[in-house]
């Protein structure tokens, strides 16, 4: 199998970059290949512009979708846009790792996804969901936080943390057609012991040597609805 970490932390000292160091060893350990990117490391731009662009087919207006679907077959998409789209479409499977920041995922990751997840290549029309330019594939999504894990769920303070990540798992992965995977959580950070830690990267090599165990999570299906994309009844 071939990975593709995207990691997304400021510290490279972080306890989120000791779990892509695990899941690197881990990975590897098993046989699959592994490549990384290290946002902050790599100074990535994560700005969606003009410049993404080598030639418009409007410099009067941007449509920055059109202008990444022009781009794909005019081969005018910015060359770090193309390295890391080359990494993608590469890798049987993604893993974004990241803090949770502000109930979301950090600027930096969002920066990545607007400008790598082009039109033309990973949706566009009415290729999304199970029909995504990225079927089949596999996307997990492994995160810190600083919260404790009784702090989210039906009725809790800060709510279910799948309502959190909503936009990352069905508006970005399920979205281009990934077959997402449960997310792996590490609670409350921060806060706990060493040998807290050390349980939680002795909990996440586990999970990643028995990836193929896993059943990803349900999203629509487009055999569900008609050709206006109303739902067909049951």
């Amino acid at each position: 199998m071939k990975v593709l970490i995207v990691h997304a932390h400021p510290e490279p000292k972080s306890f989120t970059a000791a779990l892509r160091d695990q899941a690197v060893a881990t990975l590897e350990a098993q046989g699959h290949e592994v490549q990384v990117s290290d946002l902050y490391a790599m100074n990535w731009n994560p700005v969606a512009s003009a410049d993404d662009f080598s030639s418009r087919e409007n410099p009067e207006y941007l449509v920055y979708a059109l202008e990444q679907r022009l781009g794909v077959k005019s081969q005018s998409l910015a060359p770090d846009i193309r390295q890391e789209l080359d990494k993608l479409l590469w890798a049987d499977l993604l893993i974004l790792n990241f803090p949770i920041f502000w109930f979301s995922a950090p600027a930096m990751l969002k920066g990545w996804i607007d400008r790598v997840l082009v039109s033309g290549i990973c949706y566009g029309g009415k290729r999304f969901y199970d029909q995504g330019g990225l079927s089949g594939k596999k996307a997990l999504v492994t995160v810190t936080l600083g919260g404790r894990e009784h702090m989210f769920g039906d009725g809790a303070i800060h709510g279910p943390l799948e309502d959190m990540l909503r936009p990352i798992l069905r508006g970005t992965l399920a979205y281009v057609g990934f077959d997402v995977l449960e997310p792996f959580v590490a609670w409350h950070v921060p806060y706990i012991s060493d040998e807290a830690r050390k349980e939680f990267l002795t909990s996440y090599q586990q999970r990643l040597e028995h990836l193929s165990d896993d059943q990803p999570m349900q999203f629509p299906r487009l055999a569900q609805f008609d050709e206006a994309l109303y739902p067909l009844p049951v």
